[in-house]
């Protein structure tokens, strides 16, 4: 490729006939670099997924490689790894039992930030969706720290419905890479593309070939002398190694590369340690085997047949992080806060299209105001009867079969034939100690009240801004005149949205005493965030729902609102006013369907954690179980002010 050996001395490169020929060169050499580019398609934001948010909460890079699995029956298996906010696959095996992968990918490992990689195996139908077969979720940082002298490790795949039965055993390997290593394995991975004869040494020529790709005037000026340092011996060539070491040193003292050669995104020279981890995940050649497909947002997405890829294609937006327009939306991505992970919520598609229809456009409300409401009304209460109905209990296990991944019934306190209809089922009980409660002697920490997908503003024109696109909403219509006082109008506002999935008893949030009920007739809207997010109504403050107030020494009086839905017949209160409760107490239960909690609190008188901040503030629900934390409370104590000392009599 323009050398025929690594030791030629410096004059060749700066011949007549080599410089007419050195534009071209380097153009291809700058091309060579980005052809990782197809690796990270659809990223959005991916920089910042790779970012530390300081030094100290680097762990380590971490090489993950699947290496096979042992399955039950023959198939075409493909393996998806969920890490954070990023998802990865795997090529998909030969027709067997035992496919064998060896597919690999690096992963920034943070002190606080996600630790748990789901693995997920399906069996491929190269058509359609894949059909999720087991699953199995390591702790990286736990695996890394274990003490084996095995670099391999098998771990049990779980069925999606049953995670007590065993579908195949998967086998990994994880290892992390000290970070000076981590710099000359990059610098090594570089300086491998300008070894044009592939010798394992570098001339002068092909080293100032890669200093220009770089585009870094300075760096070009100092070629010679950056080389020379390299060349102990004053030989003319030198060892990649020893070229690799010099670079990584180079990079700490006065960087070489002012922007990343793969993807072309600006790297700041103060944040050397950022600049190093984008740079080794960006150009990420692995270790020889094949490197694992990037660039997902689920483990759904990333197992879509062909023909749902080009379906994605098509609609280049569907999949993005947070929900910024309930219209363009056709998937919902939430993050889960337990696992730190992004995961699809499952509705089915006819459902979306329909709910479109009648929320995303005039026409549609227009059609709800001249009756559909009643419609709704009409519909929901002869779903709840068919619900309760014996008939109703054979949909249970479809139900179960559909939500395999997101129901785990080892939790629940009955087994499926307890229930002898669906809505028995669908206001199940959940074992003793399912939801542990956070901080549960602490009364000044909130808690999260129901399995929900949670968004938190701390202020009702940041939830407008954000999430609530509907028309005239505000705290008053929310909670009504009766009891909606001065101290709420600028408070603290937490969505709570079950969705049909989800355990659905509710819980409160924190300490106190139930002050009051108000029931507020209305509509049954969808509580979806493709309802939530139309600019033509506004579900929250016009659908049926109960209105609780609750006093409380450390948030002083908390709003807790319980709103019906779409096939939402009844909300159940299991305690009445004058009751005095612990939070994390169960308050109450939905009937079928989906809907939502919102608790307001008093105007400056919660911090809510910043992790729930921060996914709302994207426009990203949360997804959080009951008893999480919620915030802490901000309110001064009654008695903290400091004694008049005037009045203060001194005892002997």
């Amino acid at each position: 490729m323009g050398h025929g050996s690594s030791k030629e001395d410096d004059s060749s490169s700066s011949s007549s006939s080599d410089a007419d020929t050195k534009p071209s060169r380097i153009s291809r050499l700058k091309q060579r670099l980005r052809l990782h580019r197809h690796r990270h398609h659809r990223t959005r934001g991916s920089s910042s997924q790779q970012k530390l948010n300081a030094a100290e909460d680097f762990a380590g890079i971490a090489l993950l490689t699947l290496i096979n699995a042992e399955m039950k029956f023959k198939d075409k298996w493909l393996a998806c790894v969920s890490f954070g906010e990023q998802t990865f696959r795997t090529n998909i095996s030969d027709q067997t039992d035992k496919p064998n992968w060896n597919c690999e990918r690096k992963l920034l490992l943070e002190r606080n930030g996600p630790r748990v990689a789901r693995i997920s195996v399906f069996e491929t139908n190269r058509l359609s969706k894949n059909n999720l077969i087991g699953y199995c979720d390591i702790n990286l940082l736990d695996y890394l720290a274990r003490d084996s002298d095995s670099d391999c490790e098998a771990f049990d795949l779980l069925d999606p419905v049953s995670s007590d039965v065993v579908v195949g055993r998967i086998c990994l390997s994880c290892n992390v890479e000290d970070p000076i290593e981590t710099e000359k394995n990059f610098a090594r991975r570089i300086l491998s593309i300008v070894d044009y004869n592939e010798d394992g040494m570098l001339s002068m020529s092909e080293f100032s070939d890669l200093i220009n790709a770089f585009g870094n005037n300075v760096a070009a000026s100092k070629k010679e002398e950056l080389f020379k340092a390299a060349d102990k011996n004053g030989d003319g060539v030198v060892s990649m190694d020893e070229l690799a070491a010099l670079l990584a040193l180079q990079q700490e003292k006065e960087p070489i590369m002012n922007c990343c050669p793969v993807c072309g995104e600006i790297v700041e020279v103060s944040d050397k340690l950022n600049t190093v981890i984008h740079l080794t995940l960006c150009f990420d050649e692995g270790t020889g085997n094949q490197v694992m497909t990037g660039g997902f947002l689920t483990e759904n997405q990333a197992s879509y047949g062909w023909m749902f890829k080009l379906s994605e294609w098509a609609h280049f937006s569907s999949y993005d992080v947070g929900l910024n327009s309930g219209s363009s939306a056709s998937h919902i991505l939430v993050f889960d806060r337990k696992t730190k992970r992004l995961v699809e919520e499952l509705i089915d598609a006819k459902i979306v299209l329909s709910m479109r229809a009648i929320y995303q456009s005039k026409i549609g409300l227009g059609l709800m105001d001249k009756g559909a409401k009643e419609i709704l009304q009409s519909i929901s209460e002869r779903q709840g009867r068919q619900m309760n109905s014996v008939e109703s209990a054979k949909d249970i296990l479809k139900f179960v079969e559909f939500f395999k991944d997101q129901i785990n019934m080892a939790e629940v306190k009955y087994p499926l034939d307890h229930f002898k209809t669906f809505n028995e089922f669908f206001v199940r009980e959940l074992k003793p100690g399912a939801r542990p409660i956070a901080s549960l002697e602490h009364d000044d920490v909130a808690v999260c009240a129901a399995d929900s997908r949670l968004m938190a503003f701390k202020s009702v024109q940041d939830s407008l801004r954000l999430w609530i696109k509907g028309r005239k909403f505000s705290i008053q219509g929310l909670l009504g005149k009766e009891t909606c006082s001065s101290a709420f109008i600028d408070g603290t506002l937490v969505i709570f949205r079950l969705a049909p999935q989800d355990y659905h008893r509710f819980h409160f949030p924190v300490s106190g005493t139930v002050e009051q009920f108000v029931n507020i007739p209305g509509s049954l809207y969808t509580v979806n965030p493709i309802a939530v997010n139309s600019k033509y109504c506004n579900v929250f403050t016009e659908n049926k729902r109960v209105v609780s107030i609750i006093s409380t020494a450390e948030f002083g009086k908390v709003a807790f609102v319980a709103i019906g839905a779409t096939m939402v017949g009844s909300i159940t209160f299991v305690k009445k006013e004058g009751d005095v409760v612990k939070k994390g107490d169960e308050f109450g239960y939905f009937s079928f369907g989906g809907s939502t909690v919102i608790c307001v609190f008093e105007k400056d008188a919660i911090k809510v954690d910043d992790d729930l901040l921060a996914n709302s503030g994207r426009s990203l629900e949360t997804l959080v179980s009951v008893g999480m934390t919620l915030g802490v409370s901000t309110k001064k104590p009654a008695g903290a002010e400091l004694p008049n000392l005037e009045s203060c009599v001194l005892g002997d």
